[in-house]
């Protein structure tokens, strides 16, 4: 129970005052997150829903919920805790709440994330729509199944004929999930492009399917646009179609997500993957480690992780290798601890800006950086180390001195231990 402690801290809010999170939490099965406000709309009618679930079938299951706010004053607050059967994170402990909103990646309310209650692992930060697709808790605690269980066994093979094909179309293949709909400009945008590296991937000889998972709004819709496509499909309106959703944490469309011949995920980011091997090949475009110091002109991950960035663009060329050649076993350690994970979040990525090209000066300007010196003169200015957090509401911290990968370890050390001075970006 040490985990939820950690992670809630020691007291928790109950109708009847506080009471010691350990105490609260002890054998409960699961946990739930709530991340709502009395203000937004959507939480007010989602909120009586989960509390009716609660009570009548979720609590006896093994489910506690702790209700973070989101209110503008404690007042509103304890209003609307009134009407939730549940715990709730004191609204006093402002900075602990922004933690586990950023922790948990939480963009939007009402959000409500499932743990695991012995563990405190996330099961689910998609517990809404768990809780609204089996709200008597038959699936309770909702750990997610092996895609393999949700693939089923039937496919629609062509439109005009409703003619179908069982699991053994897709035997020992590579598998693509298209989740795309006809009212989507960006899905009919990239559907030709798709339909194009489809046949390239199948005149190669390759092992390989896609299936699409429409969400067009009706039936006549989804047979227009799925006769454009020389693939399988679910047929619409199919139950599978909003679990392989959630299964993969599909929030926008187009999106296409690719799967090894045991239906494990080799991409969620198949766009990419498409962009990359524009004639097909890389098969089974199995994913590779990413540089541990990745250039600052395509700086895809900043906004979302904590980032060392490095200022070199006026540094002689040999100096910049000497320097990132020094710093590259530490980028490498973070990288390589979040490759074995499953998920492969890094906590840390690393970004060298050595030209003033793509999004370099923006960032040195926005972090309040010397200006590089004109083009025509040879002034050089020192290589120079910040950590952005943008998810952190636009933190960031300047590592002070000289770039050494020593300093830069000390100074991720410091940055872990809260000992850093924030600054605010300016925008």
């Amino acid at each position: 129970m040490a985990s939820f402690t950690e992670m809630l801290g020691a007291k928790l809010m109950s109708k009847n005052g506080e009471v010691a999170t350990a105490e609260a939490l002890a054998g409960k099965k699961a946990v739930g997150l709530y991340f709502s406000a009395h203000w937004c709309p959507p939480c007010r009618g989602f909120t009586p829903k989960l509390a009716e679930f609660y009570t009548s079938s979720l609590k006896a299951k093994g489910l506690e919920i702790v209700f973070v706010s989101s209110d503008r004053d404690e007042n509103s607050f304890k209003s609307y805790f009134v009407e939730q059967p549940w715990l709730a994170l004191p609204y006093s402990d402002r900075e602990l709440k922004e933690k586990l909103s950023k922790k948990f990646k939480v963009q939007g309310i009402p959000t409500f994330v499932v743990l695991d209650g012995e563990t405190g692992t996330t099961i689910t930060t998609d517990g809404r729509a768990s809780v609204i697709q089996d709200p008597t808790g038959e699936e309770f605690p909702w750990k997610p199944k092996p895609f393999a269980e949700l693939f089923g066994e039937s496919f629609l093979k062509s439109v005009a004929s409703d003619e179908k094909v069982g699991r053994e179309a897709t035997e020992g293949k590579v598998v693509g999930i298209y989740f795309s709909a006809h009212w989507c400009p960006p899905c009919r945008g990239f559907t030709p492009k798709l339909v194009d590296w489809y046949k390239k991937v199948q005149a190669q000889g390759h092992p390989f399917e896609i299936i699409f998972a429409s969400s067009d709004r009706d039936e006549a819709a989804f047979k227009e646009y799925f006769g454009d496509m020389p693939w399988l499909a679910l047929p619409h309106g199919d139950k599978r179609k909003e679990k392989w959703s959630q299964a993969f944490g599909v929030s926008g469309i187009p999106t296409f997500v690719i799967l090894d011949k045991e239906l494990n995920t080799i991409t969620k980011d198949g766009r990419e993957v498409v962009s990359e091997f524009p004639e097909g090949d890389g098969f089974p475009w199995l994913p590779k480690p990413p540089a541990p110091i990745r250039d600052l002109a395509k700086p895809k991950g900043i906004q979302e992780t904590p980032s060392v960035v490095l200022f070199m663009e006026t540094t002689p060329a040999e100096e910049q290798e000497k320097l990132l050649e020094e710093l590259e076993p530490l980028a490498t350690k973070y990288r390589d601890a979040a490759w074995e994970k499953e998920d492969k979040e890094p906590e840390v990525l690393f970004f060298a800006a050595k030209s003033s090209e793509g999004p370099a000066p923006r960032v040195r300007s926005m972090t309040k950086q010397e200006a590089l010196p004109p083009a025509k003169h040879a002034t050089s200015l020192p290589p120079k180390g910040i950590l952005l957090d943008l998810d952190d509401n636009g933190a960031f911290y300047e590592l002070e001195g000289e770039v050494t990968a020593a300093a830069v370890e000390k100074f991720l050390a410091d940055f872990k231990a809260g000992s850093l001075t924030r600054k605010q970006c300016e925008n």
